[in-house]
């Protein structure tokens, strides 16, 4: 599988994982506060990445002391104040006006790597995102807006800048292990919200409810931001946000047969335009000729990728990671905007 093909299974993986863990939150919901649920679930995300990385041990490449910077960056807007946003808005606004903001995640994602980060788009991958970002506001219009005052709804949006900023600055160390860039703010998440929950008296859960959060927070949010991570690195940041923006309508399926709830028109509709979006940016080809700039850095990689062509002693056939460089080259062939095609355009 090309780098292409395995960043959109991993960004449809993710939003399917996170998609799927909605529904169970919500029964999970009858026996604990929103805010401790949310704790638990990152909480079982870091713990549960970081016991895997204990098991297989490092297979991929750790941060570097130059990734810190922009890692310590995404974890306080997106693992601590994002949430903390999100929970004082909730307070203030309902439910269905809180799925309603909530999507401005994604747009806020592609606009600050469009505009801030300069990753490349066109007319094609700009439509895309607004069809799935449209088909996710169809599914969560409850055809009322219900707000007594605009700062609980600022609040949600602010978390949603928040997370936008995040998934830019992740991207920067999304060379990385995946895992431990997911176990870090996953530890970090959890701590904090479980923390502050505890403060404010939220009550303690029972312990099976607690085992059933970590479990679903592992997969949902834990291997779900290891995946997203992957697609960061190998489609940008705009694009692998439109594929994961797909996650609420994952959820919509399965709450179907599992909480029992109907096929709408609404469901259908918002199921059509997000195929459109997306079948807009699988279909996306972009190619010219670019020119690579002599660079080096050190990530999993592998030599059969037209990147790759250093020599080694013995010549590995696995991917791999170690310091590598590449040297100054022009050529031409079909790309997304991943980490070795930052060029202008």
């Amino acid at each position: 599988m090309n780098a292409n093909r395995t960043g959109i299974a991993a960004a449809l993986g993710a939003a399917a994982l996170f998609g799927a863990s909605t529904p169970i939150a919500k029964i999970l919901l009858t026996d604990v506060s929103p805010w401790l649920l949310a704790g638990l679930l990152y909480l079982g995300s870091g713990i549960g990445l970081s016991a895997v990385r204990f098991v297989r041990g490092s297979k991929g490449n750790e941060l570097a002391r130059h990734d810190w910077p922009w890692m310590l960056g995404a974890v306080g807007t997106g693992g601590i104040a994002g949430p903390v946003l999100l929970m004082w808005g909730l307070a203030g606004v309902s439910a269905s006006t809180t799925s309603l903001l909530l999507n401005a995640e994604g747009v806020f994602t592609a606009l600050l790597a469009w505009y801030v980060f300069r990753e490349n788009f066109d007319r094609r991958i700009a439509l895309g995102m607004a069809a799935i970002v449209f088909g996710a506001v169809v599914l969560s219009w409850s055809g009322t807006i219900q707000v007594q005052s605009p700062w609980p709804a600022l609040a949600i949006l602010g978390a949603c800048l928040c997370w936008g900023i995040d998934n830019n600055l992740t991207r920067k160390v999304s060379l990385s292990d995946p895992f431990q860039v997911a176990a870090i703010k996953g530890l970090v998440a959890g701590v904090t919200n479980v923390s502050l929950a505890l403060i404010v008296g939220m009550a303690i859960p029972p312990s099976d409810t607690i085992l059933m959060s970590l479990i679903v927070g592992f997969l949902g949010y834990g291997v779900s931001l290891a995946l997203f991570v992957i697609a960061l690195r190998e489609l940008g940041t705009a694009r692998a946000a439109a594929y994961f923006s797909t996650a609420p309508f994952v959820g919509a399926i399965i709450a179907v047969p599992l909480l029992g709830d109907s096929v709408t028109i609404v469901l259908v509709l918002a199921g059509g335009l997000m195929a459109v979006g997306v079948w807009l940016h699988i279909t996306e080809r972009h190619a010219h000729e670019h020119e690579h700039k002599r660079v080096e850095h050190s990530h999993v990689h592998a030599h059969d990728d037209g990147h790759h062509g250093h020599d080694h002693d013995i010549f590995p056939d696995k991917p791999h990671a170690h310091k590598h460089q590449h040297e100054p080259t022009r050529h031409l062939h079909p790309h997304y905007p991943d980490e070795h095609h930052r060029h202008d355009h």
